[in-house]
């Protein structure tokens, strides 16, 4: 009766959760208790000449409404592949309020991030590039088989002087919005979990430079594969729809993206 009673939770959850699970951002909702996750993201570009970066991860939840992520970052963006340095990330859920067929989620973030990459571009990206500290607000909004989800977050980059190239003019803060949306195409019924889920999505993704005003403004199609419950696969690309920001390391990317989820994993017997 525990394993039937699991696996009708585990269905309820994946219901409502597959068209939650952004490619580009994180949504309020948290993994299952004592769930245990591994990422592995390959990102890159095609030009001026092809560079990539690949992130591994490990996602635990903690309890339902908190969370935290670490990740390791590797690229050759400087020439050869090489260990770039590392991340925490954690969430906290903080409003739940379910009704029929929706709900309305709440959350806040942090990271915490390292990096001994050479910097000289204006954007903070603190998933590789630069060191410093990250905290912001996620909120979800799911209605039957469409999610979306609204992100605010500030960056505060802690990049020492001996890394910045010369004649480089470098910002230590920058302010990140998102508004993501994901739709559910398959299955159009629900029968078990292990029935394949296609969903869909499209993300607008955000940056401000506070102390001069430059931002930009990119658009992130993308798709994703989740089987048996378990085993997601994304793919997705973004592309600049506009800005002026002078030097950017989050431009025009391609996303591949393995997960594998472990439910019940940390639970003591």
């Amino acid at each position: 009766m525990r394993t039937i009673a699991f696996l009708l939770g585990l269905l309820c959850g994946m219901v409502g959760r597959a068209q939650e699970l952004y490619v580009f951002t994180e949504p309020a909702s948290n993994m299952p208790t004592n769930a245990l996750g591994i990422r592995l993201t390959n990102e890159g570009q095609f030009s001026p000449s092809f560079r990539s970066r690949t992130m591994g991860e490990v996602m635990v939840g903690l309890n339902k409404n908190l969370m935290f992520h670490v990740q390791g970052f590797f690229s050759d963006m400087d020439g050869s592949y090489r260990l770039e340095g590392g991340s925490v990330y954690a969430k906290y859920r903080f409003l739940s309020l379910d009704g029929e067929k929706s709900h309305w989620r709440a959350a806040v973030y942090a990271r915490a991030s390292t990096s001994k990459r050479p910097i000289s571009m204006e954007d903070i990206n603190l998933e590789g590039d630069n060191s410093g500290f990250q905290g912001g607000l996620i909120l979800t909004k799911l209605v039957h088989k469409l999610a979306l989800s609204a992100t605010v977050g500030y960056s505060k980059a802690r990049d020492g002087a001996e890394k910045q190239i010369a004649g480089s003019a470098v910002p230590n803060e920058i302010v990140n919005y998102s508004l993501s949306s994901g739709y559910l195409l398959l299955p159009f019924v629900y029968k078990n979990y292990h029935q394949p889920n296609f969903n869909a999505y499209v993300e607008l993704l955000g940056k401000t430079n506070p102390a001069n005003g430059h931002s930009y403004l990119d658009l992130a199609p993308a798709v994703q594969v989740i089987l048996n419950s378990r085993t997601r696969i994304d793919l997705g690309y973004r592309f600049e729809l506009g800005g002026n920001m002078d030097g950017r390391y989050l431009k025009n990317m391609y996303l591949v993206r393995l997960e594998l989820n472990f439910f019940n994993a940390l639970k003591h017997k």
